[in-house]
C-alpha cells in the first residue's frame, strides 16, 4: 500500500478516526498494531511472519538481557552490569538478525561476486541462484529492532515487557517500510500515553502530508520520467543531457525519499505521535560531511551510534579515524543495495570526507593568507555549489544500472559539453513535453523556496497557523488542486513507488 495511492487515502482516515473514537489506550495500540500488520500484508502476506519472527526474537532478547542485568545487580559485583549471559543473548540475536537480512538481501550478490572472483583466476564456479523475493522495508525494521536490543544491553533504554506495545514499535505503519528509523527511547514511550483529540495538531499533520504528496507526486514522479529516459539509454545521450539528468536525479531522490518521510511524519502527527526529522535541507550543505548530517538523519545517526562510535569514532589516531569513516560508509553503501554500484557510492562519500579532513588545515591557511572571511556569504555559496557537484557525482553510481554505465555517464559529462541543448528544444524530447518540463521547473523552485525559508529559520507551518482561517484553507485547497492537476499518476492511477522501498 503506497502512501500516494487511493487505498492509503481511504485506509489512513479510517484508522485515524477509529483511533480517536476508542477511549482506551491499550485498545488503541492493538488497533494500530492490527492496522500496521494489515498495511504490511498489502505488500506480500508471506513476509508478515518474517517481521513477526524478528519481533519475537528481539523482544525475548530484551527480556533475557534485562533478567541477566538484574541478576548481576543482585550479585557480589554490582557494578558489572554486562554479564556474560547478556552479551551472549545480545550477540546471538544480532548475528541471527544480520543473517536474516543477509539471506534475503545479499545472498545472490555474494554468490555472484564469488563466482566473478573465481572466474578472474581462470576457474569456474557454478552456484545456483537463490530464488527469494526481497521483503519490502526489511533493512528498516531490522535496524530499528536491533537498535532496541543494543540500547537495552547498554542500559540506555528500559526493557519493554508489553509484547504488543513492542510489536507496534517495530511495525508502526507510517514509518515501517522506509523510515525514519526510530529509537525505542523516542517512540516506545509515546505508545504509553493517551493522545487527546486536537484539531490544530491534525491540521498541522495534514498540512505536512500535503507537502509530502506535492514533492513526491508533482516533482519526484515527474522528474523520474526524464531521468529514467536518459539513464535507460545513457549510451545514446552525451554530455549536457547526462549532466541535466544527473542533476535532476539528485532532486528526484531527495523529493522521493523526503516526500515519503514527510507523509510519514505528518501521518504520525495526525494521530499524536512525533517521529524524528530525517532531512534538513541537505543540498544547502557546505561539505560532504555536512551533507550527511542533513541527509537520512535517522540512518546516519544509527551508523554513528552503533558502528562509528564503537569503532572509536574520532577519539583515536587519524589513520583509525579515517578507517572508521570508510567502514561506516562502505557498510552504508551495502545497506542501500546489493550491488557494487552502491558500495562504490558509499565508498566515494567516505573518501571525500577523509580527503576533506586531510586538506582542511591547508584550506584554512590559504583562507587566512588571502584574508578570506570563512563565514562570508560568497564563500558559503561556493562551498554549497562544490558540495552539490561532489555529491551529484556519487549519485551517478547510485542511479546507474552497473559500474560501466556510471563510468560512461561521468566520462561523457566531462568530455562532451554542449550548451545548445538549453536553447534548441532538446530538453523537451527527453520524456517531458514543454508544458510538463516547466511545471517541473516551477515546482522545484517552489520546493527550493520552502527549503530556503526553513534554512533561514522560518517555520512555515507556524507562520501559516497565524494566518486568517479563510486564507489558511485557501492555501490548503490550492495545494490540493495543484497536486490533482499536475501530479503524475500513471495509467489507471498506477501510483509510482518510492525509491527507498527497495532497501
Amino acid at each position: 500500500m503506497l502512501f500516494n495511492s487511493l487505498s492509503y487515502l481511504i485506509f489512513f482516515p479510517i484508522v485515524a478516526f477509529v483511533y480517536y473514537v476508542v477511549p482506551w489506550q491499550k485498545i488503541r495500540n492493538l488497533l494500530l498494531l492490527a492496522a500496521s500488520y494489515y498495511f504490511y500484508m498489502c505488500w506480500d502476506p508471506r513476509f508478515i511472519f518474517l517481521m513477526l519472527g524478528c519481533t519475537v526474537i528481539t523482544y525475548l532478547c530484551g527480556i533475557f538481557v534485562d533478567i541477566s542485568r538484574r541478576e548481576s545487580e543482585e550479585g557480589v559485583d554490582k557494578d558489572k552490569r554486562r554479564t556474560g549471559k547478556a552479551t551472549l543473548y545480545t550477540g546471538t540475536t544480532l548475528i541471527f538478525m544480520l543473517l536474516v537480512l543477509g539471506w534475503f538481501k545479499y545472498a545472490n550478490f555474494l554468490t555472484e561476486s564469488l563466482s566473478s572472483l573465481v572466474s578472474f583466476f581462470g576457474l569456474t564456479l557454478t552456484i545456483p541462484k537463490v530464488n527469494v523475493a526481497l521483503p519490502v522495508g526489511i533493512s528498516f525494521f531490522t535496524f530499528q529492532s536491533l537498535s532496541y536490543v543494543i540500547d537495552v544491553y547498554r542500559g540506555d533504554t528500559p526493557v519493554e515487557k508489553n509484547f504488543f506495545r513492542y510489536a507496534l514499535f517495530v511495525s508502526f505503519f507510517p514509518q515501517l517500510v522506509a523510515g525514519p528509523i526510530e529509537r525505542s527511547s523516542n517512540l516506545l514511550k509515546q505508545f504509553k500515553e493517551k493522545v487527546p483529540f486536537e484539531s490544530k495538531r491534525i491540521v498541522r499533520g495534514v498540512t505536512l502530508m500535503l507537502w509530502g504528496f506535492f514533492i513526491k507526486v508533482v516533482i519526484a514522479d515527474r522528474v523520474a520520467i526524464l531521468v529514467d529516459q536518459v539513464y535507460m539509454y545513457n549510451t545514446y545521450y552525451h554530455g549536457s543531457v547526462l549532466i541535466v539528468a544527473t542533476v535532476l536525479f539528485a532532486i528526484q531522490i531527495y523529493c522521493d525519499f523526503n516526500g515519503y518521510t514527510t507523509i510519514a511524519i505528518g501521518s504520525a502527527e495526525v494521530m499524536g505521535f512525533s517521529l524524528m526529522k530525517n532531512f534538513e535541507q541537505p543540498y544547502f550543505a557546505t561539505s560532504v560531511a555536512d551533507f550527511w548530517r542533513r541527509w537520512h538523519i535517522s540512518l546516519t545517526s544509527w551508523f554513528r551510534d552503533y558502528i562509528y562510535f564503537p569503532l572509536g569514532g574520532s577519539r583515536c589516531s587519524k589513520i583509525k579515524h579515517y578507517r572508521n569513516i570508510m567502514i561506516v560508509f562502505l557498510i552504508s553503501g551495502l545497506w542501500h543495495g546489493a550491488a557494487w554500484t552502491y558500495v562504490i557510492w558509499g565508498g566515494l562519500n567516505g573518501l571525500m570526507q577523509v580527503i576533506g579532513d586531510i586538506f582542511k588545515p591547508l584550506r584554512e591557511k590559504i583562507s587566512k593568507f588571502l584574508k578570506i572571511d570563512p563565514d562570508s556569504f560568497g564563500l558559503k555559496i561556493l562551498r554549497i555549489i562544490i558540495t552539490f557537484i561532489l555529491v551529484d557525482i556519487t549519485w551517478v553510481f547510485f542511479r546507474a544500472e552497473d559500474v560501466s554505465s556510471a563510468l560512461h555517464v561521468i566520462y561523457s559529462s566531462f568530455t562532451d559539453f554542449n550548451p545548445w541543448i538549453f536553447f534548441d528544444g532538446t530538453l523537451y524530447s527527453l520524456g517531458l513535453n514543454q508544458q510538463d518540463f516547466w511545471i517541473m521547473v516551477i515546482s522545484i523552485l517552489i520546493m527550493g523556496g520552502v527549503d530556503l525559508a526553513h534554512a533561514r529559520g522560518i517555520q512555515i507551518r507556524e507562520s501559516i497557523a497565524k494566518w486568517p482561517l479563510p486564507v489558511r484553507w485557501a492555501m490548503m485547497y490550492g495545494i490540493i488542486v495543484w497536486i490533482l492537476l499536475f501530479g503524475v499518476y500513471g495509467p489507471g492511477y498506477d501510483a509510482a513507488g518510492f525509491i527507498y522501498f527497495q532497501f
